[in-house]
């Protein structure tokens, strides 16, 4: 005989709770842990087993057991927040959503946002308690993070282009992700840091003595990770062509060259043209305006800005070049190569539903 597991109480929701479980799960702006249970509560309702609302939402079975039976105990305040021993919580689910709600369709009066204390006064409860709901929810008011949107007509062949070269690269040819980092400064700390102790990080000065710039020009190979690089004093489309003539020494002749680099207007110059049409085997392809995200090599840029340049303490232009070429001598003795996983369509989609947040789909 088929073993059709153990019986499960049958889920009846009153009116006022559906009104609010669709509420919950409509809300353009609520948090998404709470949509979420709330169509498993609704999809339950409707008398499917665990296993059929888990694949309709595309979740685990034991995650639909689990809020089916705490919506079962605890009704919809069981959808809230886990459980904890103690005693009985004294905040209800419709305080939680006016929290939430409030904190992400509302600013304080004079004030660009929420902050604990001002929530507080707001809803009548501790700022401790506000900290905890906006944990649970994912909720840093604090914190913002800077974006700018690509007005690139061309954006999605660019997108799909480049992509492509991570993720399929082309025989007989070497891929390169090329870019300038400018403006690298010469530092000296006005005094001696006091080194680390135990108990007490290293204390620098927050004032120093400018001594130049350089600029690093840096050519990553995506599939082994090394460097070709330079420093110029300048950063003109003379200095990139240089670069351009490096690269061309360092690839072994019987390879093509694939050149990823941004819309600086050096990379597009007359002179830089007219060097390219006299090596045909190099093929450059533009990143999308906007768009330094999707060019490899600025993660090599970070790498160096962290393990070198942060707390560096240089007192002349050729010092910092020096440490510099040390740098990048020290990588390619064991390179790291980045490895890109997403795909063109996933990217697009991700900036879809960005898009959509934005506009208000």
């Amino acid at each position: 005989m088929a073993r059709v597991g153990r019986p499960k109480a049958d889920l009846v929701l009153s009116d006022e709770e559906r009104v609010q479980l669709v509420r919950w799960a409509r809300r353009r702006k609520s948090s998404q842990a709470l949509a979420l249970r709330s169509r498993i509560v609704l999809e339950s309702a409707t008398g499917a087993a665990n296993t059929v609302v888990a694949e309709r939402l595309g979740v685990s079975r034991p995650t639909v057991g689990k809020w089916r039976a705490r919506f079962l105990e605890h009704r919809l305040d069981g959808l809230v927040d886990d459980p904890r021993p103690g005693r009985p919580a004294t905040v209800t689910a419709e305080q939680v959503e006016d929290v939430v709600v409030a904190t992400l369709e509302s600013t304080p009066a004079n004030a660009t946002h929420w902050s604990r204390s001002k929530m507080a006064e707001r809803s009548g409860l501790s700022a401790s308690t506000i900290g905890r709901i906006w944990k649970a929810f994912g909720l840093k008011p604090h914190r913002a993070d800077g974006f700018k949107l690509s007005n690139d007509p061309l954006f999605v062949e660019k997108v799909y282009d480049i992509v492509g070269l991570y993720l399929d690269p082309p025989e007989s040819a070497v891929v390169l992700s090329v870019d300038e980092k400018s403006q690298v400064q010469a530092l000296s700390r006005s005094q001696p840091a006091f080194p680390m102790m135990p108990g007490m990080p290293e204390k620098r000065t927050h004032d120093y003595f400018r001594h130049g710039t350089t600029s690093l020009f840096a050519a990553m190979n995506i599939a082994d990770g090394t460097v070709i690089a330079s420093t110029h004093r300048r950063h003109r489309a003379a200095e990139f062509k240089k670069f351009l003539a490096k690269i061309d020494q360092n690839v072994p002749e019987h390879l093509d060259v694939h050149v990823i680099c941004d819309n600086y207007g050096t990379h597009k110059h007359p002179t830089v043209n007219t060097w390219l049409a006299a090596h045909p085997r190099f093929h450059m392809h533009f990143t999308p305006t906007y768009s330094s995200w999707i060019n490899q090599v600025e993660r090599l840029f970070a790498e160096v800005t962290r393990d070198l340049l942060q707390r560096s303490d240089h007192r002349s232009v050729q010092a910092l070049e020096r440490d510099l070429r040390e740098w990048v001598k020290a990588w390619n003795e064991n390179p790291k190569p980045f490895i890109w996983t997403k795909t063109a369509d996933q990217i697009l989609e991700s900036l879809g539903r960005l898009l959509q947040r934005i506009n208000g789909g």
